[in-house]
């Protein structure tokens, strides 16, 4: 990997504070973000990412292009959760890998959102329409886990799921709802209504962005130390799935031909781990899913690893291959 590309990345003032926020915790401070602040910050961030996505989307118009990359990733969104459920049923019971497994089929809108201002710092652009990608791909790896959890578990007895309610989690979640809202908005409005909206949305994003990696930097930190509960197993998984993932976005985007910086954002995707909608499915779901698991494992494990090595690697793999 580049050293320049990897010190870009760590040298960018939002991963400084997610770093200032970990140090923190390691540091025992008595530094914390007042509630319910985060929750404002997280709102902003996908107001503000739905709202630009969708007037970039207006700009560029739906393309045959952008079909064949939503295809990809709702391919992904499917593909994910299935393989890696077989993957960690080596080593877990059915109801922690369908939870598990469905973590990491779905995405990560904050790491999505810091590739984004990664990518702005080096000036490369990304088309809008990456965020309809990032809300496609939130939900069926809920659905999917749930599939597998009732062909898997009947053995056990227990593969009774409140389907109704686990489907309107999956699909009207707040993130969820709010992202696509925001984007509709976008593309409704378009270049007059971004503007209008620009002082707050735009100007603003990279300061509240750090804040937010802030709160996150404190939350990682706090979690470090239930990693050794999850076993040496899962850290590896939750380190080189990430990537696996990565490198078989890469091969997907490089066959539908997609531009160099909607190529990195949809490996970025396809590397992330939900740490928001899908625990909170798995929670109401899966109760004999151990959240300590998936939830130290995406916001321990592999959010920290994304945020620091893995978009400068992806980055520098879509360099070499896309040169």
């Amino acid at each position: 990997m580049s050293l320049d590309v990897l010190l870009q990345n760590i040298l960018n003032p939002p991963v400084l504070m997610f770093l200032l926020g970990l140090l923190a915790v390691l540091l025992k401070t008595e530094l914390e973000v007042p509630q319910p602040l985060p929750r404002l910050f997280s709102l902003y961030l996908l107001i503000a990412i739905g709202l630009h996505g969708g007037y970039e989307l207006s700009k560029s118009g739906i393309t045959i292009e952008i079909v064949k990359a939503l295809l990809l990733a709702m391919f992904m969104a499917v593909a994910v959760p299935i393989y890696a459920f077989f993957i960690l049923r080596l080593k877990l019971d059915v109801p922690n890998a369908v939870a598990i497994a469905a973590t990491y089929g779905s995405i990560s809108a904050v790491t999505f959102i810091t590739a984004g201002a990664f990518l702005g710092s080096i000036g490369q652009n990304y088309g809008g329409y990456m965020v309809a990608a990032m809300t496609l791909m939130e939900s069926p790896a809920i659905v999917i886990g749930l599939v597998l959890l009732s062909l898997f578990a009947k053995q056990n007895g227990n593969s009774s799921i409140e389907w109704k309610e686990v489907l309107r989690e999956a699909f009207l979640n707040p993130s969820v709802y709010i992202l696509m809202g925001a984007l509709v908005i976008g593309f409704v409005t378009g270049e007059k209504g971004w503007k209008a909206m620009d002082p707050l949305f735009g100007a603003l994003f990279n300061g509240m962005l750090a804040f937010f990696l802030l709160d996150m930097g404190l939350v990682a930190g706090r979690r470090l130390g239930e990693i050794k509960r999850v076993g040496m197993f899962l850290v590896i998984f939750g380190v080189f799935l990430p990537v696996f993932n990565a490198l078989i976005a890469l091969f997907l985007a490089s066959l539908a031909e997609l531009a160099k910086g909607d190529a990195f954002m949809f490996a970025v995707l396809c590397a992330s781990a939900s740490y928001i909608a899908v625990p909170a499915a798995m929670r109401l779901s899966v109760p004999e899913a151990n959240p300590s698991l998936y939830v130290t494992m995406s916001l321990a494990i592999t959010f920290p690893f994304n945020i620091a090595i893995g978009i400068p690697l992806y980055y520098f793999l879509i360099d070499v291959l896309w040169r």
